[in-house]
């Protein structure tokens, strides 16, 4: 999937493939940056579960995948300068820095596979699309220049397995962990399920279905802007980081 997406043959959202394998967010900041930027992941770990960090100046993390390059194997990036966003291309081999650092951080598409196993319908799936993120009103934990809301991400569940999904994700805090708001959404901030982060995601919901809302690694995205960086990438929404590490058994 990684030689894929290196070379240009594949260019859509990852959810849907390398089921099996860990996926996760990107952020790459100067290092003058990244002793805050972990001291902020590390205060919020349930929306930035930290997988892997970089060396200075290398775009791998031999942690999580031996041919992992940064620079070419996401598929999107999003450069960000002063707080705006500049520039959205498939590799950043020419941006590149010697004081960069990297952060691979936890995702809930890997979740989805766990609970897939368990039999819970992720509708989103089934119609080819991803799930919708939410900018909240619930603040996070400052670090530095780094501050902001917790973004969310929602998944439209029966009861039932609003229920399953609960207990199943709660077991695994690498990947989000339980969901931190079922229903309501206006209880947290969100007026409008249609006014998705990034104006992607499916978002409408079923007569039987409740929005279920998950911490997101988009809430470094949010802080970083917050902070006007004056230089730092991301994945483009939806195309992660594909790590070697397995999806644990489901339990």
């Amino acid at each position: 999937m990684r030689a894929a997406i290196r070379h240009g043959e594949f260019t859509d959202f990852t959810n849907l493939v390398a089921r099996n394998s860990v996926q996760g967010n990107l952020m790459i900041v100067p290092q003058a940056y990244a002793a805050d930027f972990e001291a902020y992941a590390r205060a919020n770990p349930q929306a930035l579960p930290l997988i892997g960090r970089s060396e200075p100046g290398s775009p791998h993390i031999r942690e999580i995948a031996e041919d992992l390059d940064l620079r070419t194997d996401v598929g999107g990036y999003m450069v960000f300068r002063d707080g705006a966003l500049v520039d959205t291309p498939r590799d950043i081999t020419g941006l590149w820095r010697e004081d960069f650092v990297a952060f691979v951080l936890g995702c809930s598409f890997s979740f989805e596979s766990l609970l897939l196993r368990h039999g819970v319908r992720l509708r989103h799936l089934e119609q080819g699309d991803v799930s919708a993120m939410y900018v909240t009103d619930i603040p996070t934990v400052p670090a530095g220049p780094f501050e902001g809301p917790l973004v969310v991400s929602m998944r439209a569940l029966s009861p039932q397995d609003a229920i399953r999904a609960t207990l199943v994700s709660a077991r695994y805090p690498q990947f989000h962990g339980a969901p931190v708001h079922i229903g309501a959404p206006e209880m947290i901030g969100i007026r409008d399920l249609d006014a998705s982060y990034g104006g992607h995601g499916m978002r409408r919901l079923e007569a039987d279905e409740q929005p279920v809302f998950w911490a997101c690694g988009a809430t470094a995205q949010i802080a970083a802007l917050a902070a006007r960086l004056p230089l730092c990438i991301t994945h483009h929404k939806a195309h992660m980081v594909v790590t070697d590490l397995p999806i644990p058994d489901a339990d």
